[in-house]
């Protein structure tokens, strides 16, 4: 699988030592040039350095997944309580208000749906586009391992060198294939991967073992993919988790908007990742004001 090196020396990932940001608050972004260090300050808060996301994109290969159905009813009252959004081009159009003045994520591949090979994307979104619609950053899946990799790989340096030219970072989200396990030593691969090849910002799954090596081993910031609708207090335990190890922020979709109160857990998530509150007092603030809505 991954990691072919085959040196008999245990690796060293310096977990004690701080990334040393060179002047700017962010990894890995002290190089960038002054738009796009403008536009990461947009999806990161300055003050906390960290990113509270809400992922809505999710029709964009599921169709009208559960809780998303309507989101001019159930996402933009959400959207002010969120540093950025991740969505399609079509919401963006014809749901969110222009007035919003939140960082924009926007997907920007696509191709097959749930019935085919998830892995056999295309980039959908032209830059032109993307610089029209205002974006703080432009995002795409990568599919490490999987039939189609080369393809994701490609799509994503040629997303890169777009962003580059406008300055707009670039975000690789690393997909994981229904087959494929779901380990430090596989994320480890394929964030770094992704930096290697000069994304910007990178968003990958929660493991329970390692996940500081992932996040150490990763030079520019990694975001904690929120995943499948976990109860609240574990999803906020994850997030809590995450971020103590490394994780620049999460990007939350189904945990919050699957929840039964997601104003409340929008909330708490905030709480968690910029006011380092635990998990525990984050949930007896959840369930506190979970009756705002």
């Amino acid at each position: 699988m991954a990691e072919y090196d085959k040196d008999k020396q245990a690796k060293e990932y310096y977990l004690d030592t701080p990334v040393n940001n060179y002047g700017f608050f962010l990894k890995g972004a002290h190089s960038l040039d002054w738009g796009m260090k403008n536009r990461l300050s947009r999806i990161f808060r300055p003050d906390t350095g960290k990113t509270v996301m809400l992922a809505i994109d999710h029709g964009y290969f599921q169709g009208p997944t559960t809780g998303l159905e309507r989101p001019d009813v159930n996402i933009v009252p959400l959207m002010p309580y969120a540093d950025a959004i991740m969505l399609t081009r079509g919401i963006l159009r014809t749901t969110v208000p222009p007035s919003l003045t939140k960082a924009v994520v926007m997907r920007c591949s696509g191709g097959p749906s749930i019935l085919k090979e998830l892995s056999d994307e295309e980039l959908a979104v032209d830059i032109e586009d993307a610089i029209r619609m205002n974006v703080a950053a432009i995002t795409l899946q990568i599919f490490i391992g999987g039939e189609y990799e080369t393809r994701s790989i490609h799509n994503m340096t040629r997303l890169v060198d777009m962003g580059l030219r406008y300055g707009i970072p670039t975000m690789a989200v690393t997909a994981v294939g229904k087959d494929m396990v779901r380990d430090a030593k596989y994320f480890r691969l394929a964030c770094r991967m992704a930096a290697e090849l000069g994304a910007q910002i990178v968003k990958t799954y929660y493991v329970p073992e390692e996940f500081e090596t992932i996040t150490a081993s990763c030079p520019v910031p990694i975001v904690m993919a929120g995943g499948k609708k976990l109860p609240e207090l574990e999803a906020l335990t994850m997030s809590r988790n995450a971020i103590d190890e490394g994780a620049s922020g999460v990007d939350m979709g189904r945990n919050i908007f699957q929840s039964d109160y997601p104003l409340a857990m929008m909330k708490a998530v905030n709480k968690v990742v910029h006011e380092k509150m635990s998990p525990k007092d984050a949930y007896d603030y959840f369930n506190t004001i979970k009756a705002e809505g």
